[in-house]
């Protein structure tokens, strides 16, 4: 009993230690980290999972280690943002694998990155023919960056002399039945106000509300949770 109640006390420790950690780290989502992050927050995990399961290391040390561990992550973090170089080195830099229609072998050998690989990320981003990419560009994330042949490029209102309106920003006005206050005063609106719209469409109960924005031009869209 006393060791269940142990390994309890331990995996609260370090979920609260992994949770506060990770905040100060502020890391990416997933799909936005560099490799090296990856790995960084793999270790960390693992370190967090001994120390909440295995009884026979001392807590405290263990703990300790994960702080400096962390502590290493934040400093290496911060090195890569003041200095180039640092940065370099930690998270690698965009290489270019496709030009003007070719596949650069020798790019693509030295990242290990492989034709199949390529096809599939440039079919991800609309390009099904590899003629009609100008430059592809694995970047350190591991996503790829594309850009088409000027000719090849969806028509824009630039392209043919259009005149454009300006849209601006939309915020969110209330989310899952919630009023999004600072929202709301940012755009110098106040809740009486929400609640006023609201009531024009016959909605008294902010809980039937899914989510509720406002574009630049003051257009309020409503989504309930029941539409029928």
């Amino acid at each position: 009993m006393a060791e269940i109640a142990e390994v309890l006390l331990r995996t609260l420790g370090s979920f609260l230690a992994i949770l506060i950690l990770t905040r100060l780290l502020n890391k990416e989502q997933v799909g936005q980290l560099t490799f090296y992050e990856y790995v960084t927050g793999i270790t960390i995990g693992s370190m967090a999972g001994t120390i909440a399961i295995d009884t026979e290391v001392k807590f405290l040390p263990d703990l300790l280690g994960l702080v400096l561990w962390c502590f290493l992550t934040y400093m290496m973090g911060y090195l890569s943002l003041v200095s180039r170089p640092a940065r370099k080195l930690l998270e690698g830099q965009p290489t270019i694998v496709v030009h003007n229609g070719k596949i650069l072998e020798e790019n693509m050998a030295k990242l290990r990155y492989n034709v199949d690989d390529l096809l599939m990320q440039l079919r991800n981003k609309n390009a099904f023919n590899l003629h009609d990419v100008e430059f592809a560009v694995l970047e350190p994330n591991g996503q790829l960056s594309v850009l088409l042949k000027s000719q090849k490029r969806p028509v824009t209102p630039e392209d043919l002399g259009l005149p454009t309106q300006y849209e601006g920003m939309s915020w969110d006005l209330i989310s899952d039945g919630e009023i999004l206050k600072e929202n709301l005063q940012k755009i110098n609106l106040t809740e009486q106000w929400l609640r006023d719209e609201l009531g024009k469409r016959g909605i008294f109960d902010l809980r039937e509300v899914l989510y509720a924005g406002i574009d630049s031009r003051g257009s309020l869209y409503i989504d309930k949770k029941k539409d029928h």
